[in-house]
């Protein structure tokens, strides 16, 4: 046998090989997934129907648990959010809605990438349009008035604990379909002063009620703040540090956010800022809450934590925004909350 023939064998051989284990990566993916879609005892009562963002009082969210409804986004009443749930046919990694307009992220593995989609929705739960996406979806947050939508995905890594990662946070403006990218294209004033730097990313948007004013996570040289930006102006200013995940309260003056309480780890604790004094408040939640918190109401803010006992599952919780009272378990088997 020949050198040059021998090389071809081990190339073709390696070739084969490593079709096998991502053949195989992929079946052992979908028997998971085929598993966690089989109804499990004990769990909620789920059953099919319309869901339409119009409608009042309803708490929407993503469907997180087992059975053939998993991922769905579905709505309970929101005085009673331990009632049964009507799942719709969308099914979602990341959801959001607000005055009649949804946006869902998606994402699909396949055998050779990952496929991931952001879809903005009518009121009936209806595709409007598409968006390729460039990473892995990671937040989505709608304007009160339903006409700006932003997303944020992963363009690397796939956590903010990872020790190297890289985000990319789109806006659209649905009134007239424009897309901004990218909001690093905007300007950067840190500290009052101008700023410019090749490792900045942000994540987190939150939207004021003028279509105009938003907040959003800074990162740039190992640091996070918070920075209030303005659509108009292609402009960001930073407010304060060791601020990620904003979520602006209903009246506007504050922002519940994740506060990381050890330099380099992944661990956060759930706050409350005062925009006027900016002045925070640690809330009860005592567990690290990796997570863009929701305002249910002025009073009080819902996020997600890991389901004990089962991976890669999530219960939404919720906590007194005044730093009092205690956590309470909203609703099992849940991510996304999106108060109607």
């Amino acid at each position: 046998m020949t050198s040059l023939r021998r090389r071809l064998l081990i190339l073709v051989a390696a070739v084969v090989l490593l079709a096998g284990l991502a053949t195989g990566m992929v079946l052992h993916a979908a028997d998971r997934a085929d598993r966690a879609n089989q109804p499990q005892a004990g769990g909620p009562a789920v059953s099919s129907g319309k869901l339409t963002l119009d409608r009042k009082n309803l708490l929407t969210f993503v469907n997180a648990a087992a059975g053939p409804h998993r991922t769905a986004v579905a709505a309970v009443p929101s005085a009673d959010p331990g009632a049964g749930r009507t799942a719709s046919d969308l099914k979602c990694a990341r959801f959001y809605a607000a005055a009649g307009t949804g946006v869902c992220l998606q994402s699909d593995t396949g055998v050779l990438k990952q496929s991931n989609r952001a879809l903005l929705l009518d009121a009936d739960l209806r595709t409007v349009r598409t968006f390729p996406l460039a990473g892995i979806p990671s937040r989505a947050r709608v304007s009160p008035s339903g006409r700006f939508v932003a997303w944020t995905v992963f363009v690397s890594g796939e956590s903010y604990a990872s020790a190297f990662f890289s985000t990319r946070t789109s806006i659209l403006d649905t009134r007239t379909m424009k897309l901004i990218p990218s909001l690093e294209t905007f300007s950067i004033k840190l500290d009052g002063k101008a700023y410019n730097a090749a490792d900045i990313n942000f994540w987190g948007v939150t939207f004021a009620t003028d279509d105009d004013t938003f907040y959003a996570t800074l990162n740039t040289a190992n640091k996070t703040y918070l920075v209030r930006g303005s659509l108009s102006g292609q402009s960001v200013t930073t407010l304060v540090e060791n601020v990620e995940c904003p979520s602006l309260s209903p009246d506007g003056s504050r922002v519940a956010f994740k506060k990381r309480v050890l330099s380099r780890t992944d661990l956060w604790r759930e706050y409350v800022l005062d925009l006027r004094t900016l002045r925070e408040t640690p809330l009860a939640e005592r567990h690290s809450v990796d997570d863009q918190a929701t305002w249910l109401d002025d009073d009080t803010v819902a996020y997600a934590l890991p389901a004990e006992g089962k991976v890669g599952t999530t219960d939404l919780w919720s906590v007194p925004a005044d730093g009092k009272g205690t956590p309470h378990l909203l609703i099992a088997g849940a991510s996304s909350p999106a108060p109607l």
